[in-house]
This record gives structure tokens, C-alpha cells and sequence, in this order.
């Protein structure tokens, strides 16, 4: 395919690199055509500008700052994209602002699709890079050779948008986690344990050996608290201890004591002998959402690593 490709920074440098090296057809374009160098040296096409890359692609990748980028750039491809043609944008962006550039594209018959990736810039080197698509089904699996040729993990996931919630919501849980990190690991520093050990210790336990995401599908997906795999009053005890820890040496547990409080609202719901995770039922009434989840769907999933 003849393939477009606007912003060649640190990731999308090495995105176009291996879309050209997969066999395609390249043309480019940056804001700094020194960004240009190896792509042109690889045989690519350089264009001046966006509307150009549209008049001479069949399918346009965008890797962009942010929302304000997408939309002016998509101003431009909108001007110079055939019916035929689609673009995908690999930003991380708005859902908001990829439904109303969805919107602009489709009164023209033009595809557009939201596709952030994940992975950094190493695994957008080495194509260790995930990528979340939102948009038409039939177009995804029309340029799905090209989008291949960026990720290993390429994922369709739904309607436009989707892709974009995807990475905020990967993207926010990821510092969410972090912060935590941060908190109960300078506690644990200042209460004497040394950090190297300390972090060996706990990447051996329960937390440490499961991967993040696939422990929401023991019972928070499956909205299945009972029978528990561990009570609520034992693990409101335990992250009682911890903040009484903190605070006997002098150590901020802010998010520790929002979790605590959580528990602890959970608790006078009387649902001390349930599960664990229930207290996270707490934010799925906040948030006005029922999640319940089939076991066997949720093992499809894990069956497809």
C-alpha cells in the first residue's frame, strides 16, 4: 500500500521506519524535515505538508502531540484524502475531539479511526507496540497489513473513541499505580527495610506475580464477590496497619488513606465477609455503571495470550 505518515518524532519516527521496512510505500512529513533523514534515506517520498501526504496516500498515520495537533492536521488531510482512503490516528488524544473530527470525516465518506499505541519508544522501534483501534470494523481489517506492520499486538476494540478511552484509561492506572508506589515504598524505606530488598521481596508475592490488569477479572469484572478470596475486614486491617505505620514515622499515605476510607465505607455496608475487591463496587454506584462480566468471556480473553 501507499502509506502517509505525519510526525516523525520519537515514536512515530520508528512507526514509519517499520512501515517502510514491512514492504509499503512511504511518504512522509514533518514539521522538521531533518526528522526526514533516515525514512528519505530508506526511500520514502517527502511531502510539504499534510494535504499533500492525503493526495498521494491510500491510507494516512498521524503520530502527534495532542488534540490541537489532530485537528489542524486533520483540517488539512480532510482537503486532500480521496472517499476511498482513511486515516488513522495514532495520538493519544480526546474521545471527544476523535468524535467530532470522525464526524467532519464522515459527512466527506472519508474513514477515520482512532488508533493510540502503547508500548514507548522502545517497543515502537522494535514493534513491541500495542495498538487501540476505534472506527469501522471493515476498515480496520482492510489496512490491518499496515497497522500489523507497527504493532504486535494490534486490537480492535469498537466504535470511534473507544480506542482513546482505552489509552486513558491504561495511561492514567499506570501513574495512578505509580503514585501508590511511591507512597507505600518510602514508607516501607523509612521504616528501616532496605529498598533493594524490599522490592524483591514484594515483586514475589500475590501482587507482584499476576499482571495488573488480569487480576480485575477474579471479581471486579465478574461483579462476583462471593465466596471471597480474601475478607474485607482482613484486608481493611491490614491497610489499617499500614496507615497507622505512616503515620507513626512521619510518612504521607494519601492514597493509602483514601483506600483505607473506602474500606472502611464498605465495611458499614456490612460487606466485611465479602471479597476483598468489593469496596470497588463503591465507585461503580458513583459512576452509574453495572459491570458484570461472564467468567467464560473473561477467559476467552486470557486464552487468546
Amino acid at each position: 500500500m501507499k502509506v502517509g505518515f505525519i510526525g516523525l518524532g520519537i515514536m512515530g519516527g520508528s512507526m514509519a521506519l517499520n512501515v517502510k521496512a514491512a514492504g509499503h510505500e512511504l511518504v512522509v512529513h514533518d514539521l522538521r524535515r531533518e526528522a526526514a533523514a533516515p525514512h528519505l534515506k530508506a526511500g520514502a517520498q517527502w511531502a510539504d505538508g499534510p494535504r499533500q501526504v492525503a493526495q498521494q496516500s491510500e491510507v494516512v498515520f498521524t503520530s502527534l502531540p495532542g488534540p490541537p495537533e489532530a485537528e489542524a492536521v486533520g483540517a488539512e488531510l480532510l482537503e486532500g484524502m480521496r472517499p476511498d482512503a482513511a486515516w488513522f490516528d495514532l495520538s493519544t488524544n480526546s474521545p471527544t475531539v476523535v468524535r467530532r473530527i470522525h464526524a467532519r470525516f464522515a459527512e466527506r465518506g472519508i474513514a477515520m479511526l482512532d488508533a493510540p499505541v502503547s508500548g514507548g519508544p522502545r517497543g515502537a522501534k522494535s514493534r513491541k507496540l500495542a495498538l487501540l483501534v476505534g472506527g469501522e470494523r471493515a476498515i480496520f481489517d482492510r489496512f490491518r497489513p499496515v497497522l500489523d506492520a507497527i504493532g504486535d499486538q494490534v486490537i480492535y476494540i469498537g466504535p470511534i473513541g473507544a480506542g482513546s478511552v482505552a489509552k486513558l484509561v491504561h495511561n492514567c492506572a499506570g501513574y495512578a499505580i505509580q503514585a501508590a508506589l511511591a507512597e507505600v515504598f518510602t514508607m516501607g524505606v523509612k521504616a528501616g527495610v532496605d529498598p533493594l530488598e524490599l522490592w524483591a521481596a514484594v515483586r514475589q508475592c500475590s501482587l507482584g506475580r499476576m499482571r495488573t490488569f488480569d487480576r480485575l477479572g477474579n471479581q471486579f469484572l465478574q461483579g462476583k464477590f462471593e465466596p471471597p478470596d480474601f475478607a474485607l475486614k482482613l484486608a481493611h486491617k491490614d491497610v489499617t496497619l499500614a496507615t497507622e505505620l505512616g503515620r507513626e514515622i512521619g510518612v504521607p499515605m494519601r492514597i493509602a488513606s483514601l483506600t483505607h476510607a473506602e474500606m472502611t465505607e464498605a465495611l458499614g455496608r456490612g460487606w466485611g465477609e465479602r471479597d476483598s475487591r468489593s469496596f470497588m463496587l463503591l465507585q461503580e454506584e458513583r459512576a452509574g455503571v453495572d459491570i458484570a462480566v461472564p467468567a467464560g468471556k473473561i477467559q476467552e480473553v486470557l486464552a487468546r495470550d
